[in-house]
């Protein structure tokens, strides 16, 4: 181990300025070999606008870059390169099976597809601008509830709401669509950590033990009942099991974060169970989908209108893909319908194999394993418990869509973050990273306490001095949660050593 103090701390903004150009080399190369993969006649030439959308691409890239080593110059290096790298292969794939779409004379999606993702880094770069101290976000614990159920529940709303292939999960506003939920999901995080770093000693206080499940007080399952209830009643009206199983299952997770106990876990995976059970016994359109997953190579559910061909069809293509795939370009994930958005893990499979779905998977492992990192390095329990929630929401939408689309769960509809088609996740995802770039900036700084010799970083979040001053700062009638927000980070400031070890 190596002690880390301020003369001798590495920011990381140089390696992550080499692994994001690695990350643009490895997705425009992606793109030459789907370009020529495609047609033979294209063997040895670039893609259209080749050097036009690789020269405005690094240039973006490296603004945002610039802007946060200014700003954020503590910030982990792997955050920004792994977005780029997963959304630039998603915009590979995007453009790919636009060529077979093109073939049969439909519209492609790939530049609209492109802009949002230069939305995307913009919209990231602004968050960890904006965003000068995360634990500000706690002021805003239950607005942030009255937001993401207001969002959760516009798709209801006569005249903006509308449905698709039985969800009512989208909103038609000035000609665009849009998946509130996407957005709610970070409100929904904001408010978990802000009420459960307020109430995790109620929570984690045990009650009666029964077959080996230590339950809590009943003054304190209310709000676990709540949110199952809140997500069940999603489930029924939009008919949205993906959107329904995510937010649970992110709530249990800072739950068990908060608490330490595993009887929460368990709790929350019976009442999931229960729920889904009733259901799939009440509501046709889950039922179907419960049948198509388990019996998804019956003939007739096969050939049922919304029947199991589209998974089947994947299935299909991911099978002909075998361990190293059939190239970039010379695969057939046209054929599946929705290839380009909720089928698009499958698509990957056919063209780069088993082999290349690891890979990818493995990016997204190292994004969620550095946002638990972050949280664990974290000095306020707010950050610790907001950090995680974000990595658990990318992964838990990770497994929802790959478990669906191989069979391991029901086919949800959830879109894969940052691969798959579908502005909505695509922007999300985006500001995710950019609020685990602010809070990874004030977790890897070293900590100089005030009576130390050394003089203190600028802009330093996390020195208890900076904790009194945003405690002075507060109006006059939070004075409450100023003496709570004070308390905390003295609490936190005494428990952590003068040098951080790394």
């Amino acid at each position: 181990m190596s002690v880390v103090t301020q003369s001798g701390a590495r920011t990381g903004r140089m390696r992550e300025l080499g692994l994001l150009t690695l990350a643009l080399g490895v997705c425009l190369l992606a793109w030459i070999l789907v370009y020529q993969g495609v047609s033979v006649e294209r063997a040895g030439a670039l893609p259209e606008k080749f050097w036009l959308v690789a020269g405005v691409s690094g240039g973006l890239i490296l603004v945002a870059h610039v802007l946060i080593r200014w700003q954020a110059p503590w910030a982990d290096p792997i955050f920004f390169p792994a977005a780029v790298l997963l959304t630039g292969l998603g915009l590979v794939m995007i453009e790919r099976i636009d060529y077979s779409l093109a073939a049969r004379g439909k519209g492609t999606v790939v530049d609209g597809q492109m802009m949002l993702a230069a939305v995307g880094i913009v919209l990231m770069t602004a968050t960890a601008l904006a965003l000068r101290n995360h634990r500000s976000l706690r002021r805003i614990t239950y607005i942030s509830l009255i937001l993401g159920t207001i969002l959760l529940l516009l798709p209801m709303v006569p005249g903006i709401g509308r449905s698709n292939y039985g969800a009512r999960i989208w909103i038609n506003v000035l000609g665009f669509s849009y998946q509130p939920a996407e957005l709610a999901k970070i409100f929904f995080a904001i408010f978990f950590a802000g009420y459960l770093v307020s109430q995790r000693d109620n929570l984690a206080l045990a009650g009666k033990k029964i077959l080996g499940i230590q339950l809590p007080r009943g003054r304190h399952f209310g709000p676990l009942l709540v949110g199952w209830m809140g997500c069940m009643i999603i489930l029924a009206l939009e008919k949205d099991f993906g959107t329904a199983l995510l937010f649970f299952g992110l709530f249990v997770a800072m739950l068990y974060v908060a608490t330490e106990r595993v009887s929460w876990l368990i709790i929350g995976g019976l009442l999931t169970a229960v729920g889904v059970y009733f259901l799939v016994q009440v509501m046709p359109h889950i039922q179907a989908r419960f049948d198509i997953w388990l019996h998804a190579l019956d003939q007739d559910v096969y050939q049922a209108q919304y029947g199991s061909w589209q998974i089947v069809q994947g299935w299909f293509g991911m099978a002909s893909g075998g361990l190293f795939g059939t190239g970039l370009g010379q695969g057939y994930p046209g054929n599946t319908f929705a290839a380009n958005s909720d089928l698009i893990v499958a698509s990957f499979g056919e063209e780069i194999g088993l082999i290349g779905l690891l890979a990818i998977f493995t990016v997204y492992l190292l994004l969620v394993s550095r946002a638990i990192k972050t949280a664990l390095d974290l000095r306020d329990g707010f950050g610790k418990l907001l950090a995680s929630g974000l990595g658990f929401a990318i992964g838990l939408q990770c497994f929802i869509v790959a478990g669906g689309v191989t069979g391991v769960i029901p086919l949800t509809g959830l879109a894969i973050p940052f691969l798959a088609h579908g502005g909505s996740a695509l922007l999300t995802n985006w500001i995710i990273i950019g609020l685990l770039i602010r809070m990874s900036d004030a977790a890897r700084r070293p900590y100089i306490p005030a009576s130390s010799p050394l003089p203190s970083l600028p802009d330093s979040p996390d020195s208890p001095d900076e904790a009194d001053d945003d405690v002075a700062d507060l109006p006059a009638d939070e004075n409450g949660e100023a003496q709570e927000e004070q308390t905390e980070a003295e609490t936190d400031a005494d428990r952590y050593p003068t040098e951080v070890v790394r």
